[in-house]
């Protein structure tokens, strides 16, 4: 072999190397007989606003993130690592479950394992997770369904909302400040939009509502009040609707709270 051939050769030599498979390092785990629960695997799930990064232990969700910020997985194995202690390793099964609750929206049966986090911002990402899809809830709304001993402040609630370990199946993105405008404190720019657009929100009529200052709808017919994108105010026809600002408005003018989206009360 000549000389130009023998570079030529050295220069294809990456070209023809076979890069491991994705889920070599969990084989290598398996084969070594270290146990499941020393670990966790992570899989990349496609969502309306991007690929999603998830990671879980044998019983439940640990960690995720989405890569719409250009996060690599080495990046999400690095914050997993940090925030929990534990590694992240590629490959394996999603967690039974994971994929419907996606697709669907409704994650609240899906097991999250929040046991590392401080109680009151456990409490707060719990009342999150009781939104149903397709609906909002305002902070303080929030702020009420996370009462521990009292009810934390506005600003615990966003702070706790800014550091969502489990983002989109925690869904901060059915969160909103008090005035119907959406809060998206754990999302970047047009984040939250994509995700609501995916579950039909129309937040122009909550917006045009807002500027109404329809934060509350009632129905003449049951006189009762929800928040406006409850299923249940949904139903009400435009000519029964009653716009209130607040539930003390919708109190005093003899209504009661619906007891599926719980507004707040008097």
């Amino acid at each position: 072999m000549n000389e130009g051939n023998g570079d030529a050769l050295e220069r294809r030599l990456p070209d023809l190397a076979t890069g491991a498979p994705g889920d070599f390092a969990l084989r290598v785990l398996r084969r070594a007989g270290i146990p499941e629960d020393h670990y966790d695997t992570y899989v990349r799930l496609d969502t309306a606003a991007g690929n999603l990064f998830v990671a879980a232990g044998p019983r439940a969700v640990t960690g995720a993130c989405l890569d719409s910020a250009g996060l690599t997985a080495n990046g999400f194995e690095e914050l997993h690592r940090a925030r929990t202690g534990r590694s992240a390793i590629p490959g394996g099964r999603p967690l039974p479950g994971l994929v419907p609750a996606l697709r669907t929206g409704r994650a609240r049966r899906l097991a999250i394992d929040l046991s590392g986090l401080p109680v009151q911002q456990r409490a707060v990402l719990e009342a999150v997770r009781s939104i149903p899809p397709g609906q909002l809830r305002p902070l303080s709304w929030i702020a009420r369904e996370a009462d521990i001993e009292s009810p934390p402040p506005v600003a615990d609630v966003l702070r706790a909302l800014a550091v969502n370990p489990v983002t989109v199946l925690i869904p901060c993105h059915r969160v909103t400040h008090d005035n119907g405008s959406p809060c998206d404190a754990a999302y970047l720019p047009k984040t939250g939009e994509a995700l609501r657009r995916a579950e039909h929100i129309d937040t122009h009529r909550v917006a045009e509502l807002s500027r109404a200052g329809a934060m509350l709808l009632g129905s003449d017919t049951t006189f009762i009040y929800c928040h406006p994108t409850c299923a249940h105010a949904r139903r009400i026809t435009p000519g029964h609707r009653v716009h209130f600002r607040t539930a003390r408005d919708a109190h005093e003018a003899g209504y009661r709270a619906c007891k599926s989206c719980r507004p707040l009360t008097v």
